[in-house]
């Protein structure tokens, strides 16, 4: 609060709606842990964005679960996280810190199609709806380019609703030998561009989900760290919903805001 920032968004796990005995191998508290972060929130006038980072089987295979991608295949995982999503919002829609729920943290293509994730969002988005009128419903686009504009179409019918983008400079060969200029010159260009692409007048608004200041250059200095963060949150501050660095503390020390707000690195 102190360095501006006015909302967070937290990850939770499908587990979460069975607290305290969840099955194994996951372990009880973090619905504990959400009340109280409602509590911090509510006392420092922040805003909670909850965010479905882990759905029954899984939705990608990262470290969110483990390795298979089972989520959409069966109308069962599909109502079991609309369960899910219906217990969080039920539970927190009279809070005034809610601001959003995400459906789903990066389903990925072709595994997870758009048929499947649009079934999903219609019936998240109804649940949602069924306790609050007014927070905002967060839908992923971690799908495919193919499937953006079709996701965007589908998500301006639904009053309130926010697609949510993630941009790493990482990740992905291209970047590999990139030196601190290409990196800041893909940032202004080609991350501008896809922001642009999915932020529409009359469509949904974006949300820069997830991003941090760390790439694949060897030997930058804290001036290039410096360059590379304000980059990013000069496009990604364009974003009509906001964006949420990746993440906020961490033993990596600039993949923890905290680290790079106390060190210099980010100036916000």
């Amino acid at each position: 609060k102190s360095n501006g920032l006015n909302a967070v968004r937290i990850p939770v796990g499908w587990w979460i709606a069975s607290d305290p005995t969840p099955p194994k191998p996951y372990v009880g508290g973090s619905l504990q842990a959400l009340d109280n972060a409602f509590l911090w929130a509510r006392k420092y006038g922040l805003k909670v964005i909850i965010d479905l980072h882990a759905a029954p089987g899984s939705q990608n295979p990262w470290e969110h679960r483990d390795g298979t991608i089972e989520w959409g295949k069966t109308n069962d995982t599909i109502h079991q996280t609309v369960e899910v999503i219906d217990f969080l919002t039920s539970r927190y829609a009279k809070n005034p810190s809610l601001y959003a729920v995400e459906l789903i943290n990066e389903p990925l293509a072709p595994e997870v199609t758009l048929d499947m994730v649009k079934k999903y969002y219609q019936a998240g988005y109804n649940a949602v709806r069924k306790y609050s009128s007014t927070a905002y419903v967060v839908m992923s686009n971690r799908l495919g380019p193919a499937d953006s504009t079709e996701l965007l179409t589908f998500a301006s019918g639904l009053k309130g609703s926010v697609i949510d983008v993630h941009y790493y400079n990482l990740f992905s060969s291209m970047f590999d030998n990139m030196s601190v200029q290409q990196n800041l010159d893909f940032v202004n260009t080609n991350r501008s561009a896809e922001l642009n692409t999915v932020t529409q007048s009359h469509g949904p608004l974006t949300f820069v989900g997830e991003w941090v200041a760390e790439w694949q250059v060897r030997d930058a200095t804290k001036e290039d760290y410096q360059k590379f963060a304000k980059a990013q949150l000069e496009v990604f501050g364009r974003a009509t919903f906001g964006w949420a660095y990746w993440t906020l503390k961490n033993v990596n020390n600039h993949w923890s805001m905290e680290w790079m707000i106390k060190n210099g690195y980010i100036k916000l």
